[in-house]
């Protein structure tokens, strides 16, 4: 039996019953929670329970359900804040070792709300961190030129180590014009072709990867979770999450499925995951029923749903059913708290690293 409803704290999977000599049995799958620490094999445990039946012919099964979540919880939140705690030591010791300090370049179009709240998260990040922000925002009606023209002199500014154009753009500009324009020595969001292309080939390196996908990656080497030779399906091929996760995961030896709109069937492929990483933006898309147990669970959608008892009218929840999928998978990222917090600490890693690169600072 599944039970799908997801805001249901009831969720549980259960095997199949099965009758021998007068004995009803029910097998239950109980995951092994993951340690943090070395990469090891964790199978799945199954425990039996027996009970006797009664004459009638249908026995009663006297028994208790597990409901608690056995999965990992793969806390974003937490190893964001060791790896800026890691990168405010470096700004630090590059400063006083050149007299060099980091700067991150963020240009922002139009009035989006949400737009206008990730440039501001952003900014506070490299504060935090000591890296210096420089920030350009233009109004909705702005000519390409004029972005043209910022990245243009921000590409020849010496204290600028990072560019970032803030995404989406108004309607009416060529975002690939935009991207382009960003040096690749300084395109620390990792979305020029060049920095693409490079990360795609065998023997290549890119100076910079995307930061979500970076951010998952991390997360499972963080967590000590084994990627080579594991299968791994992402779900979702955008540019800026699902192409560049599916090519991180080959580079690390996973063999690799890609789930898009056009898939049939994707259940039959994601339960035979060992990793999956979701970026579609469908909320509770993914159910309990289609993860393999032990599987570990990257959860990258952020979505609103209606919520009456929230103070704001909505509560943000994944591409992934967490309440169904944590009592199937050995590890999951919460949403939110999982790979959002990863994705800014992976743009001032970026930005790190860049400053590192051009003044060969090691």
């Amino acid at each position: 039996m599944i039970f799908t409803d997801c805001s249901s704290s009831t969720t549980a999977r259960l095997l199949p019953l099965s009758r021998q000599h007068g004995v009803v049995t029910l097998r239950r799958l109980l995951v092994c929670p993951l340690n943090v620490g070395p990469p090891s094999r964790s199978f799945p445990r199954i425990r039996t329970l027996t009970f006797h039946s009664s004459t009638s012919p249908s026995p009663v099964l006297a028994a208790s359900m597990d409901t608690e979540a056995s999965a990992k919880v793969i806390d974003g939140k937490s190893v964001a804040k060791q790896i800026r705690d890691e990168i405010t030591a470096e700004v630090s010791r590059m400063k006083d070792a050149i007299g060099v300090i980091p700067g991150l370049a963020v240009i922002l179009v139009g009035d989006r709300k949400d737009s206008a709240t990730y440039v501001r998260n952003k900014k506070k990040a490299c504060e935090s961190v000591g890296i210096n922000s420089f920030e350009v925002q233009l109004p909705e009606d702005s000519m390409e030129q004029e972005v043209l023209k910022f990245i243009s002199d921000f590409n020849d500014d010496p204290s600028v180590h990072g560019i970032l154009v803030q995404l989406p753009l108004p309607s009416h500009f060529n975002e690939q014009n935009i991207l382009n324009a960003v040096s690749i020595q300084k395109d620390v969001d990792g979305f020029h072709p060049l920095n693409i292309g490079r990360l795609a080939m065998r023997g290549r390196e890119p100076l910079f990867v995307p930061c979500t996908p970076k951010g998952c990656i991390e997360l499972l080497h963080r967590y000590g979770i084994s990627i080579k030779g594991k299968r791994a399906v992402v779900i979702g091929r955008s540019n800026i999450v699902g192409m560049p996760a599916a090519l991180l995961l080959q580079r690390e030896d996973a063999t690799i499925s890609i789930i898009h709109s056009r898939t049939k069937n994707p259940e039959e492929f994601t339960r035979q995951a060992d990793i999956i990483i979701s970026a579609v933006g469908q909320p509770n898309m993914v159910r309990g029923s289609w993860i393999k147990p032990g599987a570990v669970v990257i959860d990258v959608g952020i979505n609103p749903v209606e919520d009456p008892e929230s103070r704001r009218g909505y509560r943000l929840v994944g591409d992934v059913c967490y309440e169904e999928a944590s009592k199937i998978a050995s590890a999951i990222t919460p949403v939110p708290g999982g790979v959002g917090p990863m994705t800014i600490a992976m743009l001032l890693s970026n930005t790190l690293v860049s400053a590192k690169r051009m003044h060969n600072f090691q």
